[in-house]
């Protein structure tokens, strides 16, 4: 072999690397769009999982916390508080909120202030239903540690 490498040889691996690296990008694009369902268990929303959602959006709540990784670093990761608080039952997490929900915003000094928001009980539960939705999608251990 010569010690140069030719304009043709460089093409050949330069053409030959970018259709090895197409290649991959789409076996790794189709298994991942093939895991989605597994990962995301999106056949269990429900409408009130729907709702709660659609709360978290028009309330804004990412522009404080974070949901996996997404939103702002102002307020705690959501996504594993119902992991977080050590709660297996689902009625009680929906008490949990129901009554932290309606304490905002606390008047302890030099804590960040939670919003009241006003939302009625059916509210607050479709928000924890979403919430416990998210703690059981497959996050690959995110966040980190857990209280986020």
């Amino acid at each position: 072999m010569s010690e140069r490498i030719t304009k043709n040889m460089a093409r050949n691996i330069y053409f030959g690397g970018s259709i090895f690296a197409i290649l991959i990008f789409i076996g790794l694009s189709v298994d991942t769009v093939q895991r989605v369902p597994e990962l995301s268990h999106s056949d269990k929303i429900t409408e009130s999982v729907a709702k709660g959602k659609n709360l978290w959006e028009v309330n804004n709540c990412v522009g404080c916390h974070t949901i996996m990784g997404e939103g702002a670093y102002y307020a705690p990761e959501l996504a594993n508080v119902f992991d977080r608080r050590g709660m297996k039952d689902e009625g009680a997490f929906k008490a949990y909120l129901q009554g932290w929900m309606a304490s905002q915003p606390l008047s302890e000094p030099g804590r960040r202030k939670m919003p009241q928001f006003n939302l009625s009980e059916e509210q607050v539960n479709n928000l924890a239903d979403f919430l416990i939705w998210t703690s059981r999608i497959d996050d690959h251990e995110w966040p980190p540690n857990i209280e986020g």
